[in-house]
């Protein structure tokens, strides 16, 4: 069985609403690849981000280690996690749930584990495995354990035990994960892509110049609406 503390966080760890459609023009919108709640996510920190990823790819490049996930896609993965962290900041808030520095550590700790048994570094196995840039591994550790916290008190301090109680206890922190992203009233940037609900996380926008005027529906699977 998956120690709580080596978990990964959901969602965007594995293969990362309404009101999408913003015009162009909004004040808010200026600048920003995302909104969340009150806060924005703007486009330079974006950049810096992506530029980040990339010297990381590089980096592993050099040690032989290939990115796992599409990197024409680097933009959209991205910006899928800085909007994560702040939906597990968002549901440990609804929560009331507050870590402490040594219980994020922790979280790191677990996954580092996890990387020596592929051997590779918890740098690389974020990167390349996941699409995460490696300054945004405090926050990683951070949400970590706000998950830990949170499927503690899901599942009302007890370990899952089977493979059924820990499908029950993920479908509970996605249920809560889901209502954390519709208060947030998520919005996407259309230059950037759309909100995905069903994986929470940032997928690439239909494009606006297909040669058939009919929108062409979202990929299967993807929910642009908060399904909760």
């Amino acid at each position: 069985m998956r120690s709580k503390a080596s978990m990964a966080v959901k969602a965007v760890a594995v293969a990362l609403a309404g009101g999408l459609a913003v015009t162009a023009c909004s004040t808010a919108q200026l600048g920003a690849a995302a909104i969340t709640g009150n806060s924005r996510i703007s486009a330079a920190n974006l950049t810096s981000e992506v530029a980040n990823l990339d010297a990381a790819y590089t980096a592993d490049a050099a040690k032989g280690i290939k990115p796992q996930r599409p990197v024409g896609q680097k933009t959209q993965q991205v910006l899928g996690w800085l909007i994560l962290f702040r939906v597990y900041a968002e549901m440990a808030a609804q929560h009331h749930i507050s870590v402490t520095p040594e219980q994020a550590q922790a979280a790191l700790n677990g996954y580092e584990a996890q990387a020596k048994q592929s051997n590779v570094t918890l740098q690389q196995f974020w990167s390349a495995g996941a699409a995460l840039p490696p300054d945004l591994l405090p926050e990683l550790g951070q949400a970590g354990a706000i998950q830990t916290a949170m499927i503690t008190r899901l599942d009302g301090g007890k370990t899952p035990t089977t493979s059924k109680q820990e499908s029950a206890v993920d479908a509970k922190l996605g249920h809560q994960q889901c209502l954390a992203a519709k208060s947030l009233g998520i919005t996407v940037n259309p230059q950037y892509g759309e909100y995905d609900y069903s994986a929470f996380t940032v997928v690439l926008a239909p494009s606006a110049l297909a040669a058939d005027p009919t929108p062409s529906p979202a990929p299967s699977g993807v929910k642009l609406a908060p399904p909760c």
